[in-house]
């Protein structure tokens, strides 16, 4: 029974601890040994259409050794009313295409 409250709070320390920095994974270079950098993006098409961009590069040995890219259509997500404001502080009113959301789960 000791061991097993022993063993619980060791493990609630350690995911404790391993929450402590939310961007621990975020990075500003690519390990060009051996690594695949993925980039997604949306671009809007047209009036009723996007298009989700998503690109590999792969490295291997500090070389590039393929770019694999994928385009997918996708509904666009229609208008939305905004306030723009230009360089000088004057805003106004403004009509802008909805923008996707990208969350990323890596496993």
């Amino acid at each position: 029974m000791r061991t097993t409250i022993q063993l619980s709070l060791i493990t609630a320390l350690v995911s404790l601890a391993a929450c402590s920095d939310p961007k621990e994974d975020v990075t500003d270079t690519v390990n060009k040994a051996g690594s695949v950098e993925t980039s997604v993006s949306v671009q809007h098409a047209d009036s009723t259409h996007d298009v989700l961009l998503t690109t590999h590069k792969i490295w291997v040995n500090f070389s590039e050794y393929r770019t694999v890219t994928h385009q997918d259509t996708i509904p666009a997500l229609g208008i939305e009313n905004t306030t723009a404001e230009n360089s000088d502080g004057d805003t106004k009113k403004v009509s802008v295409k909805k923008d996707y959301e990208i969350f990323i789960t890596v496993k």
